[in-house]
């Protein structure tokens, strides 16, 4: 725990705060003290300084104390309770209270009221006096409620970090089963016809889970590995097509220094394959392209299709989950887009980036 994050106790107040709440309102104490003295820095020259001290001393206690009764103990228990008749009337109570005692104080320190260090008469010194105090109190009120209102957005904000972070987990511990679901099939396929290529299977599919249980965990990733991933996973996709189908994945740009969130490009080519060419016995196609743009990164998935296509069963989850993964992710700075025609299916997806 830092030191501004450490538990005082504020007059009048049932309940500690911070050390940077703390810290706040003396600062705002400071500047009432600093304009004040200001204000009566006349009684250094026509008293003395001693009358000047006491006189700031004497009216900024008294304002501390009645500010306070009301931040801890009148605006607690009425105002935010919507007992509005009940805290002002307290409120204007405590300050008549206190012009009394400011009126006796002054009085007998130099004769503030009716003496010669000022030409004013009762009425005139008493609105002073009301009017400056209620200004300062409603100061207060407004830094209390602006404290409290920051207080609140903050927390909020670490609740809905949190919350996205736990959807964000969700959805990706929802790719990886389907991603490997698919990769333990074809691998068993491989194994049944005892084909040579079974071990390269095994040695791509380990180094793609090396990536998914220790890069994979971390907010982002470098973009260079993400991109990595993807050529692994094309290789052993291709693996399972025995009439060589026209295939191709380009990068353009460069990606070094990019992060980008992990395992988030996948889905794009889940898709193509699953709904592409797992559904064409011959002639299918699927073509894939990445630009990365300077701080803009673009990716296009196009496959060709069946003319029918089948409703996604329970293992549909791979654009959706991406669609929300974005939004999570990369709110307002994002854009994906389908295009769904009788013979291809097209995706386009467009993050902003941040370096590294």
């Amino acid at each position: 725990m830092s030191v501004l994050d450490k538990q005082v106790r504020f007059p009048f107040s049932s309940r500690p705060v911070t050390a940077k709440y703390a810290l706040v309102h003396a600062a705002y104490w400071i500047l009432i003290t600093g304009f004040f003295m200001y204000e009566k820095r006349y009684l250094i020259y026509k008293a003395s300084l001693n009358y000047f001290t006491l006189c700031v001393v004497g009216r900024i206690t008294l304002l501390i104390l009645i500010a306070y009764l009301n931040l801890h103990y009148f605006l607690p228990r009425y105002l935010l309770k919507k007992r509005y008749l009940k805290y002002f009337s307290l409120v204007i109570l405590s300050i008549l209270c206190y012009l009394v005692v400011q009126c006796l104080f002054d009085y007998y320190l130099y004769g503030f009221i009716i003496g010669p260090m000022r030409n004013s008469n009762w009425i005139e010194t008493l609105s002073y006096n009301f009017f400056s105090t209620m200004w300062y109190l409603a100061l207060m009120v407004a830094l209390k409620l602006s404290i409290d209102w920051y207080e609140q957005q903050r927390i909020l904000q670490k609740i809905l970090v949190e919350k996205l972070n736990a959807e964000v987990n969700f959805l990706r511990s929802q790719v990886n089963p389907h991603f490997l679901f698919n990769i333990l099939n074809n691998l068993y396929a491989l194994t049944l016809k005892k084909s040579d290529q079974a071990p390269e299977v095994v040695m791509k599919l380990s180094e793609m889970m090396e990536y998914m249980l220790y890069d994979s965990d971390d907010p982002k990733v470098a973009l260079d590995k993400e991109i990595s991933y993807l050529h692994n996973y094309i290789a052993l996709e291709r693996i399972r097509y025995d009439n060589n189908p026209d295939i191709s994945f380009e990068v353009a740009g460069n990606p070094d220094g990019k992060e980008i969130a992990p395992l988030l490009l996948l889905p794009l080519l889940e898709n193509a394959f699953k709904h592409g060419l797992s559904k064409k016995a011959e002639n299918g196609w699927l073509h894939g392209k990445i630009n990365v743009n300077q701080s803009v990164l673009e990716v296009t998935v196009e496959n060709n299709k069946s003319a029918t296509l089948p409703a996604e069963g329970k293992g549909g989850i791979g654009l959706e989950n991406l669609r929300k993964r974005l939004e999570l992710l990369y709110p307002a700075s994002h854009l994906l887009r389908i295009d769904d025609t009788k013979d291809s299916f097209k995706v386009f997806m467009e993050i902003k980036l941040q370096p590294a």
